[in-house]
C-alpha cells in the first residue's frame, strides 16, 4: 500500500507540472504558472535564489552557471562541492536583483524566485527566457527539481535525486511507523521563543522524523513568537534549535527560565547541523534533517552509523564530497 501512494504521489507530481517536448525544444509551466518555451538546452545559466543553485549543482551543471545570487561565499555547500560558484558574478538578491548585470551575462537561461515576476516579465521582453520557481515546501522543491532537470536536458539526474528523497521517506515511515512520539520545540534562527507551526515545512520534518510537533496547533504559515509560559506548558521532552540559530545550546540549557522543562531538565537540547546547508528548510538535501532528527530522537532505531552512511551516499553522489568522517 506504501509502495502505491507513493507511486500515485509521484504520479500527481507529475500531473502537476505541464511538460511538452517540442522537437529539439521542450515547452514548460513554471511555477507561477508562466509558460516558457527554450529551443534548446541551455548552455548559459544564471541562478538568483539559493534553493535553485544548490539544486544545479546536485544536477551537475555548475560548470553552465555564469552568474549566481549574492553572498555566495557564505554558503558552505558551494565551498565544498563547486567553490568555482563562488567566484562568479553576482546577480543580487530577491530585494535587490540587477537586472544590467543578468542581462550582461548573456544567459541562455534564468531562474529566479517568483517574487521576481516583474524583473521575469522584463528579461523575457529582452527575449531571455526566464524560470521561476517557488520551493517553499517540500514538495514544491521536488517540483522545482522535476522542472529543472527538464529545462536543462538532466531528467535522468532529477530523477534519480528525487528517487533518494522518496527511498529515503519511505524507510523512515516503515521505521517509525510503531511506538513512542517524543515531543519536540523547533526554536527559529532568531530567538528561542519563535516556532513553527504545523504548516511549516519544519513541521512535517519532526513528523517524518518520529517526533510530535508540540506547535502543531499554531496556524500560522511563517515563524510564531511565543512565551515562556507557553514553551513552559507544551513540556517539551526535546528542543532542537535551527542550523543557523543565533544563540546556542549552552544558552538554553543554562537559560533559568527553562529549569523545569524536561527537555532542558533531561539534556535533551540539539541543534540541527549546518556544516554544508540548512537542513531544516527546503532544499535538496532537506530529506537528511529527518534522517538526522530520527537518530536522535530514536538511537535504537536508527544509529549513527546509519544515519552517517545516508548523508554521505547522499553528498558523495549528488554533491562529490563526504560529508561525514568515519
Amino acid at each position: 500500500m506504501k509502495k502505491l501512494l507513493s507511486l500515485l504521489l509521484a504520479l500527481s507530481l507529475l500531473l502537476s507540472l505541464s511538460v511538452c517536448v517540442l522537437g529539439e525544444g521542450v515547452s514548460l509551466t513554471d511555477q507561477t504558472g508562466r509558460q516558457l518555451t527554450l529551443a534548446e538546452t541551455p548552455g548559459r545559466i544564471v541562478s538568483g535564489y539559493y534553493i535553485s543553485s544548490s539544486a544545479l549543482i546536485a544536477l551537475g551543471l555548475e560548470d553552465k552557471l555564469v552568474g549566481i545570487e549574492a553572498k555566495a561565499g557564505t554558503r558552505p555547500i558551494y565551498a565544498r562541492s563547486a567553490p568555482a560558484l563562488m567566484e562568479l558574478p553576482s546577480v543580487g538578491t530577491a530585494k535587490e536583483f540587477d537586472l544590467e548585470g543578468c542581462v550582461a551575462l548573456k544567459p541562455e537561461l534564468v531562474i529566479l524566485p517568483a517574487k521576481l515576476k516583474s524583473a521575469a516579465e522584463t528579461l523575457e521582453g529582452l527575449g531571455i527566457p526566464v524560470l521561476l520557481v517557488n520551493p517553499e515546501s517540500q514538495q514544491q522543491m521536488e517540483q522545482m527539481v522535476f522542472l529543472l532537470g527538464q529545462a536543462t536536458d538532466t531528467q535522468d539526474r532529477a530523477e534519480a535525486l528525487l528517487g533518494f528523497i522518496a527511498g529515503q521517506r519511505e524507510k523512515l515511515e516503515a521505521l517509525l511507523a510503531e511506538g513512542e512520539k517524543p515531543r519536540v520545540y523547533l526554536a527559529g534562527n532568531s530567538s528561542l521563543l519563535c516556532t513553527a507551526g504545523a504548516g511549516m515545512y519544519q513541521s512535517d520534518m519532526m513528523l517524518l522524523a518520529g517526533g510530535e510537533n508540540v506547535a502543531a496547533g499554531i496556524a500560522d504559515t511563517y515563524w510564531a513568537d511565543i512565551s515562556y509560559e507557553q514553551l513552559l506548558a507544551w513540556n517539551p521532552d526535546y528542543i532542537v534549535l535551527a542550523s543557523d540559530a543565533s544563540y546556542t545550546v549552552e544558552e538554553v540549557l543554562a537559560d533559568p527560565n527553562l529549569a523545569d522543562c524536561a527537555a532542558v531538565k533531561n539534556g535533551n537540547v540539539l541543534q540541527l547541523p549546518g556544516d554544508a546547508e540548512a537542513w531544516d528548510s527546503p532544499v535538496p538535501g532537506g530529506i537528511l534533517g529527518s534522517v538526522w532528527l530520527a537518530s536522535a530522537l530514536h538511537p535504537h532505531r536508527m544509529s549513527p552509523e546509519d544515519r552517517d552512511a545516508i548523508i554521505n551516499q547522499f553528498y558523495e553522489t549528488f554533491y562529490g564530497f563526504r560529508y561525514c568522517e568515519d
